[in-house]
């Protein structure tokens, strides 16, 4: 099952992707078609074939990202949140062998594309929610059950340049 949580940013991200496809990308392929149809025989016009192809992609994308925007419920960071992992919080963990890792709990829509950002429907996202900084955590993987120590919680995107 899939959570229909999604950042507020993440939520403006696919907004943005959308009208663009429509107002942008589908227009510009359509007159690709339109031109390449106008030259004959369609069957042996690869530049027709090619377009169509991505008209029919742009098409899939778009009624996609119109039903899932239709369900989606952006979360908003509220004061409330701070000191706890919830959802939006950049999270940083470290395991007994001292690896660490850092990452954002967004929706599974926001994922994609980014290492730093984590589902919230993921074991770990799970396992994590409602802790504090020192807590520990067991997460069940794939390789077995595995802990985790939470360092740092943070609402705010962490800078790179502070280390």
């Amino acid at each position: 099952m899939r959570t229909n949580l999604i950042s507020r940013q993440g939520y403006l991200k696919l907004q943005q992707e959308l009208e663009h496809l429509w107002r942008v990308k589908r227009p510009e392929v359509t007159q690709k078609v339109s031109w390449a149809a106008s030259l004959g025989d369609r069957s042996e016009n690869a530049d027709y074939q090619y377009n169509k192809k991505q008209l029919r992609e742009i098409d899939r994308r778009v009624r996609f990202l119109r039903k899932r925007l239709e369900v989606l419920r952006p979360v908003d960071y509220a004061p409330e949140q701070e000191g706890k992992v919830f959802f939006g919080a950049w999270v940083e963990v470290e395991n007994d062998q001292g690896e660490l890792r850092s990452f954002r709990i967004v929706g599974p829509d926001e994922i994609y594309g980014r290492h730093d950002y984590i589902s919230i429907d993921a074991p770990m996202a799970r396992a994590l929610l409602g802790k504090q900084v020192d807590d520990e955590v067991q997460v069940n993987t794939p390789d077995g059950r595995k802990s985790w120590f939470i360092n740092q919680i943070s609402y705010q995107q962490p800078d790179p340049s502070s280390d």
